[in-house]
């Protein structure tokens, strides 16, 4: 489980290191900014794409490990399944946080700023440390899932 944890935390701070890194060449003017600023209708279209990816990235990452699918299979394959689900995970989220902070200085654009600071503010839900990694593959009761009742509670009930 260790070894997941450390692919998962490089991947984490990997892709995170990496839109640090391009924010600040890009405030050093190491890279020139503004260069799109001009295509307004293909900017428009980016726009529109980036802001369903981010959000329903953020939504499908922070609710993934609750899709019965899911579960089950990290209920059965444990450390195998918590790799390739969590590495998704953290894909959906700082893949788009990555390209938003390329397109803010691409375009100018404040949107895509605020888009990346968004998926910036939702890592902390999704850190894979070892309590978590432990955590989602141990059988445990979805808290969205209705509690089971037992046939003592059933005829106190009734």
């Amino acid at each position: 489980m260790k070894k997941i944890k450390n692919i998962l935390m490089s991947l984490f701070w990997g892709l995170l290191g990496l839109a640090v890194l391009v924010a600040v060449l890009f405030e050093t003017d190491v890279l020139p900014s503004g260069l799109w600023s001009e295509a307004l209708s293909a900017e428009f279209i980016c726009r529109c794409i980036m802001e369903v990816v981010a959000l329903g990235g953020i939504w499908l990452a922070l609710r993934l490990f609750r899709f019965q699918r899911v579960h089950a299979d990290l209920m059965a394959r444990k450390s195998v399944a918590l790799q390739n689900w969590g590495m998704l995970r953290l894909l959906l989220l700082e893949a788009p946080m990555l390209l938003n902070t390329i397109l803010y200085y691409m375009y100018m654009q404040t949107t895509y700023g605020y888009l990346a600071i968004i998926a910036l503010l939702t890592l902390p839900f999704v850190y894979p440390s070892m309590g978590r990694c432990m955590g989602d593959v141990e059988n445990e009761q979805s808290e969205t899932a209705p509690p089971v009742e037992s046939e003592e509670q059933e005829k106190v009930q009734s």
